[in-house]
């Protein structure tokens, strides 16, 4: 199995958090060696330009996506590693008590929601300022794991056993301490983030899960790609006579195959998908296609 096959095996078997990591990745590398190629032809094109959140309202307008788009572009490779490094852990968290579908909600929602507020202040201040990164977004995973869970113990290298919430508490206080930085936009965005964080958490407590809308969107568009596998209509002829009832097995026997499925995924639970053999890998990768 080559780097290729073990990457996509990984995508695969990794989970939403590994998936964002992911596109979070794929986002900066190939951007990145793409227009540094077509800079050494003399072409030079600041990408990160159309992709990046202005707090300019007007640039709003002929680039929409920028309100979702900048919080999966970053401008440096210590800015991607830092927040990669982050949203493994607030991710990883998360996951133990929800979803999927409401982790990529929360990330998506917050992000928009921390870009409003990013722009709406920066109008207010009159500064003219572009921002990237997923970072706001991260802050609102792990505030809302915070939310739900604030005593969940936590053993960190050095430092020994902290609760959650204490984490959490130094990283907020950090952000509130250099509002005046020169990256007081980031900052801005981080804490608007954390506050979605909380406010989706409280409203999932009450009944209200607001990741529903994101959900059905991406299914929307999900479905429009996905090739059209109905059969034609057939006329059906239907028996109004009373079934005849037959007794049917419930004991289902696995076949060796997903027998030994089953077991590889118990070990991926048990000790993380780097424990597998090199021939355990392979056999994943031929049962994916």
């Amino acid at each position: 199995m080559n780097i290729i096959d073990d990457l996509k095996l990984q995508y695969k078997m990794g989970g939403i958090v590994t998936q964002l990591i992911f596109w979070n990745a794929a986002l900066f590398v190939f951007p990145w060696l793409f227009f540094a190629l077509l800079s050494l032809l003399g072409v030079n094109i600041d990408y990160l330009h159309y992709v990046s959140l202005s707090s300019d309202a007007a640039l709003l307008l002929w680039k929409p996506w920028s309100l979702l788009s900048y919080a999966f572009f970053h401008s440096g490779i210590m800015h991607i590693v830092f927040n990669m490094i982050v949203l493994n852990f607030s991710g990883r968290l998360f996951m133990t008590f929800f979803t999927s579908k409401q982790l990529v909600g929360l990330y998506v929602l917050s992000a928009i929601f921390a870009g409003i507020c990013y722009i709406l202040v920066f109008y207010i201040l009159n500064i003219n300022a572009p921002i990237v990164g997923a970072s706001a977004a991260i802050m609102a995973i792990l505030v809302a794991t915070t939310t739900y869970y604030p005593l969940m113990d936590l053993r960190l290298l050095i430092i020994g056993n902290v609760k959650l919430w204490h984490v959490t508490a130094v990283i907020i206080i950090i952000d509130l301490m250099q509002l005046r930085s020169e990256n007081m936009g980031g900052h801005i965005s981080h804490l608007s983030g954390a506050f979605f964080g909380f406010i989706f958490i409280k409203l999932l407590q009450n009944g209200t899960d607001l990741s529903v809308g994101v959900s059905r969107v991406i299914t929307f568009f999900a479905n429009l790609f996905k090739k059209n596998t109905s059969t034609p209509f057939k006329k059906v002829h239907k028996n109004y006579s009373k079934p005849v009832e037959k007794t049917v097995s419930k004991i289902v026997t696995k076949d060796k195959s997903q027998q030994q499925i089953d077991e590889i995924l118990d070990k991926i639970s048990l000790s993380g998908y780097d424990s597998l053999t090199k021939e355990e890998k392979e056999f994943l990768f031929k049962v994916g296609k």
